[in-house]
């Protein structure tokens, strides 16, 4: 996950295992996101947890209708929507 705006790189978290993990310390993967939410609290976000709620979206496996790389997914019946 990373956050850049207005050709500026703000904070980074890397998540090299499948996307999902990093092989880093639990400490410098919690430092990494807590910079990561300041950029986005400074950027005027006003989720408590915008990065989870990205996660979720991405997750075909949570019903009913997911975004997945493929694009958007009937998770009940296991097919793509028409676009």
């Amino acid at each position: 996950m990373s956050r850049c705006a207005a050709a500026r790189w703000w904070a980074e978290l890397a998540l090299p295992v499948a996307g999902l993990m990093s092989l880093r310390s639990f400490e410098d993967v919690g430092h990494d996101l807590e910079r990561l939410r300041a950029a986005e609290r400074e950027m005027g976000c006003l989720l408590a947890e915008p990065f989870l709620q990205l996660a979720f979206l991405a997750l075909p496996v949570i019903p009913h209708l997911k975004i997945t790389d493929m694009g958007l997914v009937d998770v009940d019946r296991f097919e793509l929507i028409a676009a």
